[in-house]
């Protein structure tokens, strides 16, 4: 019985993080006010309860927003690098800051300080041999456009965004070959929670019973963008690499019973139908029958479907942390209530933030894309959220994350070599602890690095490496054969 997988000599072993959650920064050399920025701390005992972090018209002169401080990269990158590169990563993913380049969003000229920041970045990187692997829009885009246009639920901002993607094609398409568009795309099926409708779509402010409505709306608008930005990569270079990222979590029936297998399937088509329309250029049949069944009236023309058939990506990026459970509703149009019909599998363990562990997920999960989607993918998201406890002597002991990676790293593996999925690269969560998108907080630690900073920015900012630093050095040295 076979018992080792050889991955590919170049796969990409890398580490993934967002600029609003580690730049820190936020309002120097230029840089606008985004969505990330209107932010205040949240936390975690509170969030699991239905709470989410409060967005502030504007900026409150005393208010604890976590995302203004980061971990300081703006200013510490080099010595993170060093670090990174110690670990011996191949990738590293992380995201522009829209408001960087163009801090209202709508201007005609880029700020050029903002620019100069990411090309010494991206240098740096070279420097130290780590493949840069960009996200266009994670989470933050400039809050003048939410406030101004009202997020995308506005045609225009289709335009404000290839401007926007324009700029930075030509600026790092010379060096950046692996781009993403929209972080996360799909989370915003949870609509009914206004919290990723801000985070994914700028959409704040509007009447609850339109929400779903705007959603479909935002959403088909940034599809076009998706795909016009893929039209204007590959006029700048053929070589560049585009692609979606999508949030998988596998939905499981909660039983055998029919019903309850057709309601998942349903919620697996309504999650991830972003993904099929990067991917294949049509929207499903079934989703235009539920728009015309509600009478959403969502505007798209026959350009818009044509430049979305013409154009879909490259690759498929995703990201994977968990898996649930949804039982029959009885509703015979399959209505999918992501937070109500959110079930738990009793075999299946949870972390300290309520997210069920499921390493047989992440070949699940590549599975169904591959047979639907046939695009290679990029695991850009992995990873595991724990309370760290710093010794005295600068030690972590973080044996639960190695568990969590190395039980991920084998499902993957047999996805790759015995399924013959093509698979670019893998870059769990976070490399090095972060602040938190979904709580705002620094005690939700993802990071092989531990940062020296608590909730609310105190601490020295020190760096030390954790336990799962030298497991996973040992990993990427040996092209994911030694796990153990």
């Amino acid at each position: 019985m076979r018992t080792e997988y050889q991955m590919p000599d170049d796969f990409l072993w890398g580490v993934a993080v967002a600029a609003h959650q580690l730049e820190g920064a936020w309002d120097i050399d230029g840089k606008g006010v985004s969505i990330a920025d209107v932010m205040l701390a949240g936390e975690n005992k509170k969030i699991q309860t239905g709470g989410r972090r409060v967005v502030t018209d504007d900026v409150l002169p005393n208010g604890n927003y976590p995302n203004h401080r980061g971990i300081d990269f703006y200013h510490t990158y080099p010595k993170d690098f060093k670090l990174l590169a110690e670990l011996g990563i191949k990738a590293f993913r992380t995201s522009i800051a829209w408001t960087r380049i163009f801090p209202n969003g709508d201007e005609s000229e880029p700020n050029e300080a903002g620019l100069k920041f990411y090309d010494d970045m991206i240098d740096d990187m070279l420097r130290h041999e780590i493949e840069p692997v960009l996200t266009m829009s994670h989470f933050e885009m400039p809050y003048h456009l939410v406030k101004t246009y009202g997020g995308w639920r506005n045609r225009k901002l289709i335009d404000f965004w290839l401007n926007f993607a324009e700029v930075v094609l030509r600026r790092y398409g010379d060096r950046v070959t692996y781009w993403m568009t929209f972080n996360e795309i799909n989370n915003q099926m949870a609509w009914q929670d206004s919290h990723p409708m801000l985070q994914n779509s700028g959409l704040k402010d509007y009447p609850s019973d339109q929400a779903e409505r705007l959603m479909y709306q935002a959403s088909h608008y940034e599809l076009v963008a998706s795909a016009l930005t893929t039209k204007l990569a590959h006029e700048i270079n053929t070589e560049l690499q585009i692609g979606c990222m999508i949030a998988f979590n596998p939905v499981y029936p909660a039983t055998s019973k029919p019903e309850d297998i057709m309601m998942a399937e349903r919620a697996m088509q309504n999650r991830y139908y972003w993904g099929e329309v990067h991917a294949t250029g049509k929207y499903p049949n079934w989703l235009l029958s539920y728009w015309q069944h509600k009478d959403l009236a969502i505007d798209y023309t026959d350009e818009d479907l044509t430049i979305i058939a013409e154009y879909p990506v490259d690759f498929v990026g995703f990201s994977y942390y968990m898996s649930w459970t949804v039982t029959d509703t009885g509703d015979e149009w399959l209505f999918y209530d992501e937070e109500k019909n959110h079930g738990d599998n009793p075999y299946l363990q949870k972390s300290d933030w309520g997210w069920q562990i499921d390493p047989v997920g992440v070949r699940y999960a590549m599975n169904w894309m591959w047979d639907r989607w046939h695009k290679p993918m990029f695991i850009v998201e992995n990873g595991f959220g724990a309370y760290d406890q710093l010794q005295t002597d600068g030690s972590v002991h973080d044996d639960y994350r190695i568990a969590y990676f190395r039980d991920h790293i084998k499902a993957m593996k047999k996805a790759v070599v015995l399924d013959k999925i093509p698979l670019i690269g893998y870059c769990p969560w976070s490399g090095i602890d972060i602040v938190s998108a979904s709580t705002g907080e620094m005690a939700k630690r993802y990071g092989f690095i531990y940062v020296d900073l608590d909730d609310l920015g105190h601490g020295t900012g020190m760096r030390y490496r954790k336990d799962s630093f030298a497991w996973y050095q040992q990993v990427i040295q040996s092209n994911g054969a030694v796990l153990d």
